[in-house]
């Protein structure tokens, strides 16, 4: 939120003190990847935010595990699988992403043909919560 007013400020600033740097480029504009409703964010007054990366080989798997919040997972290179209890197995590629929906046994991996797939994570908890939980 403050860096959405910090960006409003800038605007507005700009826009009546003349020409500045900004004026000699382009304004930058975010492409929408991913919206979708979720289900078990963390509720109260503070929540932990990580992002983490990861970058698996052909056949790499994660434990088979469940998440206690909703994980969203940004695939920068190659191809991405997750095979989740229930769900026909989901696979993004580069430039796309999805949502792992909380409290769901998964497994994710990498099936790509050649080279390596590298991931960002997100993931918004209540603080100090586990960002998974192994099932044996």
């Amino acid at each position: 939120m403050k860096s959405l007013m910090l960006w409003a400020t800038l605007a507005a600033f700009g826009a009546t003190c003349g020409p500045s740097l900004a004026d000699e480029a382009a304004v930058v504009k975010p492409n929408l990847v991913l919206q979708q409703l979720v289900q078990g964010l963390p509720q109260g007054s503070e929540s932990e935010i990580r992002v983490m990366t990861a970058t698996f080989h052909t056949g790499d798997t994660t434990p088979v595990h469940t998440h206690g919040f909703p994980v969203t997972v940004y695939v920068i290179e190659g191809e991405f699988t997750a095979e989740m209890e229930g769900m026909a197995p989901i696979t993004i590629r580069a430039g796309e992403a999805m949502v792992e929906p909380p409290n769901t046994v998964m497994t994710g991996l990498s099936r790509a043909a050649t080279g390596d797939t590298k991931v960002v994570v997100f993931y918004v908890s209540t603080a100090g919560a586990p960002f998974l939980s192994p099932l044996e």
